[in-house]
Protein backbone atom coordinates (compact mmCIF):
# COMPACT_ATOMS: atom_id res chain seq x y z
CA UNK A 1 0.00 0.00 0.00
CA UNK A 2 1.18 3.49 -0.87
CA UNK A 3 1.53 5.39 2.45
CA UNK A 4 1.84 8.86 1.02
CA UNK A 5 -0.88 11.18 2.44
CA UNK A 6 -2.36 11.91 -0.99
CA UNK A 7 -2.48 8.26 -1.99
CA UNK A 8 -4.19 7.23 1.26
CA UNK A 9 -6.77 9.94 0.76
CA UNK A 10 -7.56 8.73 -2.77
CA UNK A 11 -7.89 5.06 -1.75
CA UNK A 12 -10.10 5.89 1.25
CA UNK A 13 -12.46 7.93 -0.94
CA UNK A 14 -12.72 5.13 -3.53
CA UNK A 15 -13.66 2.52 -0.90
CA UNK A 16 -16.45 4.62 0.51
CA UNK A 17 -17.91 5.15 -2.94
CA UNK A 18 -17.78 1.42 -3.73
CA UNK A 19 -19.75 0.56 -0.57
CA UNK A 20 -22.38 3.21 -1.29
CA UNK A 21 -22.51 2.97 -5.10
CA UNK A 22 -26.24 2.47 -5.14
CA UNK A 23 -26.77 5.66 -3.10
CA UNK A 24 -24.46 8.05 -4.97
CA UNK A 25 -25.39 9.45 -8.39
CA UNK A 26 -22.68 9.36 -11.10
CA UNK A 27 -22.03 13.08 -10.88
CA UNK A 28 -21.15 12.79 -7.19
CA UNK A 29 -18.90 9.82 -7.93
CA UNK A 30 -16.89 11.82 -10.47
CA UNK A 31 -16.68 14.82 -8.13
CA UNK A 32 -15.51 12.70 -5.21
CA UNK A 33 -12.84 10.98 -7.27
CA UNK A 34 -11.67 14.36 -8.56
CA UNK A 35 -11.36 15.69 -5.00
CA UNK A 36 -9.38 12.63 -4.00
CA UNK A 37 -7.15 12.92 -7.05
CA UNK A 38 -6.08 16.43 -6.24
CA UNK A 39 -5.34 15.49 -2.65
CA UNK A 40 -1.53 15.47 -3.08
CA UNK A 41 -1.64 19.04 -4.43
CA UNK A 42 -3.72 20.26 -1.49
CA UNK A 43 -1.50 18.55 1.07
CA UNK A 44 1.80 19.72 -0.39
CA UNK A 45 3.77 21.78 2.16
CA UNK A 46 4.26 25.44 1.16
CA UNK A 47 7.77 26.56 0.34
CA UNK A 48 9.49 27.99 3.44
CA UNK A 49 9.64 31.78 3.58
CA UNK A 50 13.14 33.25 3.30
CA UNK A 51 14.71 34.10 6.64
CA UNK A 52 14.74 37.84 7.43
CA UNK A 53 18.07 39.56 7.07
CA UNK A 54 19.73 40.30 10.42
CA UNK A 55 19.57 43.89 11.60
CA UNK A 56 22.77 45.79 10.95
CA UNK A 57 24.46 47.93 13.55
CA UNK A 58 26.88 50.67 12.63
CA UNK A 59 29.57 51.47 15.18
CA UNK A 60 31.67 54.57 14.74
CA UNK A 61 35.24 54.29 16.00
CA UNK A 62 37.39 57.38 16.42
CA UNK A 63 40.85 56.69 15.06
CA UNK A 64 43.98 58.35 16.50
CA UNK A 65 44.38 61.79 14.98
CA UNK A 66 40.79 61.88 13.72
CA UNK A 67 39.03 65.25 13.98
CA UNK A 68 36.67 65.49 16.94
CA UNK A 69 32.98 65.52 15.90
CA UNK A 70 31.56 69.07 15.74
CA UNK A 71 28.66 68.69 18.15
CA UNK A 72 28.55 68.34 21.92
CA UNK A 73 26.04 66.34 23.94
CA UNK A 74 23.19 68.69 24.91
CA UNK A 75 22.98 67.70 28.60
CA UNK A 76 26.48 66.39 29.30
CA UNK A 77 25.08 62.85 29.40
CA UNK A 78 26.19 60.41 26.71
CA UNK A 79 23.70 57.75 27.75
CA UNK A 80 21.45 56.91 24.80
CA UNK A 81 18.21 55.23 25.81
CA UNK A 82 17.11 54.67 22.21
CA UNK A 83 19.16 55.13 19.09
CA UNK A 84 18.48 56.19 15.52
CA UNK A 85 16.18 53.88 13.54
CA UNK A 86 16.11 54.82 9.87
CA UNK A 87 12.64 54.80 8.28
CA UNK A 88 12.12 53.04 4.96
CA UNK A 89 11.07 56.37 3.43
CA UNK A 90 10.05 59.88 4.47
CA UNK A 91 6.60 58.72 5.59
CA UNK A 92 7.35 55.36 7.22
CA UNK A 93 7.72 54.62 10.91
CA UNK A 94 11.15 54.94 12.47
CA UNK A 95 13.00 56.80 15.19
CA UNK A 96 14.30 60.00 13.64
CA UNK A 97 16.83 60.89 16.28
CA UNK A 98 18.30 59.60 19.54
CA UNK A 99 16.95 59.74 23.10
CA UNK A 100 19.59 61.11 25.48
CA UNK A 101 18.82 60.30 29.11
CA UNK A 102 18.56 63.37 31.35
CA UNK A 103 16.62 64.29 34.52
CA UNK A 104 13.75 66.74 34.38
CA UNK A 105 14.75 70.38 34.69
CA UNK A 106 18.36 69.86 33.67
CA UNK A 107 19.62 72.63 31.34
CA UNK A 108 19.97 71.59 27.70
CA UNK A 109 22.63 73.30 25.60
CA UNK A 110 23.08 74.16 21.95
CA UNK A 111 25.06 71.34 20.35
CA UNK A 112 26.95 73.85 18.16
CA UNK A 113 26.97 77.51 17.13
CA UNK A 114 23.90 78.65 15.24
CA UNK A 115 20.70 80.65 15.11
CA UNK A 116 17.44 79.57 16.76
CA UNK A 117 15.05 78.68 13.93
CA UNK A 118 12.16 77.64 16.16
CA UNK A 119 11.30 77.71 19.87
CA UNK A 120 7.84 76.59 20.85
CA UNK A 121 5.46 73.65 20.91
CA UNK A 122 5.11 70.88 18.34
CA UNK A 123 2.40 68.31 18.92
CA UNK A 124 2.13 69.42 22.54
CA UNK A 125 5.85 68.98 23.19
CA UNK A 126 8.34 71.83 23.78
CA UNK A 127 10.98 72.01 21.03
CA UNK A 128 14.05 74.11 20.21
CA UNK A 129 15.47 73.99 16.68
CA UNK A 130 18.84 75.53 15.78
CA UNK A 131 20.15 76.23 12.28
CA UNK A 132 23.91 75.58 12.16
CA UNK A 133 24.37 76.65 8.54
CA UNK A 134 25.33 74.61 5.47
CA UNK A 135 21.93 72.91 5.57
CA UNK A 136 22.49 71.32 9.00
CA UNK A 137 19.82 71.73 11.70
CA UNK A 138 19.56 70.27 15.20
CA UNK A 139 16.35 69.78 17.18
CA UNK A 140 16.01 69.37 20.93
CA UNK A 141 12.62 67.78 21.55
CA UNK A 142 11.11 67.86 25.07
CA UNK A 143 13.11 70.93 26.08
CA UNK A 144 11.28 73.97 27.49
CA UNK A 145 12.75 76.92 25.52
CA UNK A 146 14.90 79.57 27.19
CA UNK A 147 15.53 81.25 23.82
CA UNK A 148 13.45 82.75 21.03
CA UNK A 149 13.45 82.47 17.26
CA UNK A 150 16.28 84.50 15.76
CA UNK A 151 18.57 84.32 18.80
CA UNK A 152 22.22 83.62 18.01
CA UNK A 153 23.66 80.90 20.25
CA UNK A 154 27.11 79.48 20.84
CA UNK A 155 28.00 75.88 21.38
CA UNK A 156 27.25 75.04 25.02
CA UNK A 157 24.83 77.93 25.62
CA UNK A 158 21.73 76.87 27.61
CA UNK A 159 18.72 76.93 25.30
CA UNK A 160 16.14 75.13 27.42
CA UNK A 161 15.37 72.74 30.26
CA UNK A 162 14.51 69.04 30.04
CA UNK A 163 10.75 68.49 30.21
CA UNK A 164 8.20 65.69 29.85
CA UNK A 165 7.29 64.99 26.25
CA UNK A 166 9.00 62.50 23.97
CA UNK A 167 9.91 60.34 26.98
CA UNK A 168 7.76 59.81 30.09
CA UNK A 169 8.41 61.47 33.44
CA UNK A 170 9.60 58.12 34.82
CA UNK A 171 12.44 58.01 32.25
CA UNK A 172 12.96 61.57 30.96
CA UNK A 173 15.17 62.33 28.00
CA UNK A 174 16.06 64.85 25.32
CA UNK A 175 15.17 63.65 21.85
CA UNK A 176 18.01 64.95 19.70
CA UNK A 177 17.30 65.12 16.00
CA UNK A 178 19.33 66.25 12.99
CA UNK A 179 18.33 67.34 9.51
CA UNK A 180 20.63 67.85 6.57
CA UNK A 181 19.17 69.62 3.55
CA UNK A 182 15.66 69.10 4.98
CA UNK A 183 16.09 65.33 5.45
CA UNK A 184 16.38 63.60 8.81
CA UNK A 185 19.77 62.02 9.38
CA UNK A 186 21.41 60.10 12.20
CA UNK A 187 22.86 62.67 14.66
CA UNK A 188 25.33 60.15 16.09
CA UNK A 189 28.21 60.89 13.63
CA UNK A 190 28.13 64.54 14.71
CA UNK A 191 28.67 63.63 18.37
CA UNK A 192 31.52 62.20 20.46
CA UNK A 193 31.14 58.48 21.20
CA UNK A 194 28.04 57.44 23.14
CA UNK A 195 27.76 55.18 26.18
CA UNK A 196 25.52 52.24 26.97
CA UNK A 197 22.47 52.94 29.16
CA UNK A 198 23.16 52.62 32.90
CA UNK A 199 21.12 53.30 36.01
CA UNK A 200 22.43 56.27 37.98
CA UNK A 201 21.10 58.07 41.05
CA UNK A 202 19.91 61.58 40.23
CA UNK A 203 22.78 63.02 42.27
CA UNK A 204 25.25 61.40 39.85
CA UNK A 205 23.92 63.11 36.72
CA UNK A 206 26.27 65.61 35.08
CA UNK A 207 25.41 69.30 35.37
Amino acid sequence: MDLRPGALRLQRTTLVLMNQRSLAPPALLVAALFVGAVGPLDSAAPAPAPAPAPASVTVRVTEPGETEPPWMWPTGSRVVERGWEAPADDYSAGHRGIDVAAPLGLPAAAVDDGVVAFAGSVGGRPVVTIDHGSGLVSTLDSVTPLVAKGDAVRKGDPVGAVAVGHCPATAPCVHLGARLDDRYVDPTPYLPAAEWPVLLPESAWPG
